[in-house]
């Protein structure tokens, strides 16, 4: 089975930080390890997050 990769971009609706990030496709879901922001925004619904298929 073949891993597929993304690209994945988050931005933090609390403070706006922006992260660009690779993952892989797990269980239905894309997993990139991110856990919380740099303003220790941890909630998963602040957090507005776009992937697109390498």
């Amino acid at each position: 089975m073949a891993d597929h990769r993304y690209m994945v971009w988050i931005r933090c609706k609390q403070c706006g930080e922006r992260f660009m990030l690779k993952g892989s496709l797990k269980k239905g879901r894309v997993n990139t390890g991110f856990k919380k922001c740099l303003c220790d925004n941890d909630n998963p619904t602040a957090f507005e997050i776009s992937s697109e298929r390498l």
